[in-house]
């Protein structure tokens, strides 16, 4: 199938990187981009086509067929002038939108009622083909256009299919705003180190291993978060006085108030766009 970008950032250039590794050819994949330096980054890095406007051979003989995709990998508030120059040159092609915070509904609004639409929401692990993206389809979008989006946010990492739109807010807040989070912790850990003598280097590293080795054991086992803690919360320990100090600050809570407020604001900025 033919795989056309519309957008030319590090998202877009993680996922054309995923598919070449996974088999793509180069012949298949082109992209529009109006940036020149972005367009010479794709040109350099990827040997695709790579034009500066939906008018350019892209579109033309030899663009998406009925069985090609179109990855609409602008902005957010790029999407709807973009959209709306699209809507005219599509003939059956599946549309997967990778744009935050903007609803299905209003995207296909923005095509002229088109609806084989898949909304994605990736996150920044992509970068390392690491990802975990959540997918949500509208009705018209079959089987096999499922598997050509999942096959297409799979080149990246791991995908998890939403049953109705509204999921894909929680997933903005656990894993779009989510490696924030992570850094956040990792940020506050290193700092720590430095304070308990350790020096910069030695710091990054072993917060940086600390956290890879414990995020791998999580990932093979079987046994919930929480189980694990207890088993290195040895009674009058350390970890033990550590976890008081956590739970006594209010750590849980503060976790647990930012993902609902992450929540919040992904239906806001939805609501916001969807005016456009």
């Amino acid at each position: 199938m033919n795989i056309r970008f519309i957008g030319g950032g590090n998202m877009a250039a993680a996922l054309i990187g995923g598919l070449l590794q996974q088999g793509c050819t180069r012949e298949q994949i082109a992209v529009v981009e109006t940036n020149a330096d972005q367009r010479g980054r794709i040109k350099r890095e990827f040997d695709v086509e790579a034009a500066p406007d939906l008018g350019g051979k892209v579109f033309d003989a030899g663009g998406p067929a009925n069985t090609g995709v179109i990855v609409l990998a602008v902005k957010p508030q790029q999407l709807a002038p973009v959209a709306r120059e699209l809507a005219p040159l599509l003939s059956g092609q599946l549309v997967v939108s990778i744009a935050a915070g903007i609803r299905a509904r209003d995207i296909a609004r923005w095509l002229g009622g088109y609806e084989r639409l898949v909304r994605a929401m990736p996150n920044t692990p992509a970068l390392v083909r690491a990802a975990v993206t959540g997918l949500y389809a509208l009705p018209d979008v079959d089987t096999e256009g499922k598997r050509a989006a999942e096959a297409i946010l799979g080149a990246v990492g791991s995908v998890l299919w939403c049953e109705n739109e509204e999921m894909l807010d929680a997933v903005t807040a656990i894993s779009g705003s989510g490696p924030a989070y992570i850094f956040y912790f990792i940020e506050s850990v290193q700092q720590a180190a430095r304070e308990l003598g350790l020096d910069p280097a030695q710091a990054r590293s072993l917060s940086l291993q600390t956290f890879l080795g414990a995020s791998t054991l999580a990932a093979s086992s079987k046994e919930e978060a929480a189980t694990l803690r207890a088993r290195v919360t040895s009674p009058g320990g350390t970890t033990e006085q550590a976890i008081k100090v956590l739970e006594r600050e209010g750590v849980k809570n503060a976790i647990l108030s930012a993902a609902h407020a992450a929540r919040r604001r992904s239906r806001e900025l939805a609501d916001e766009f969807g005016k456009a």
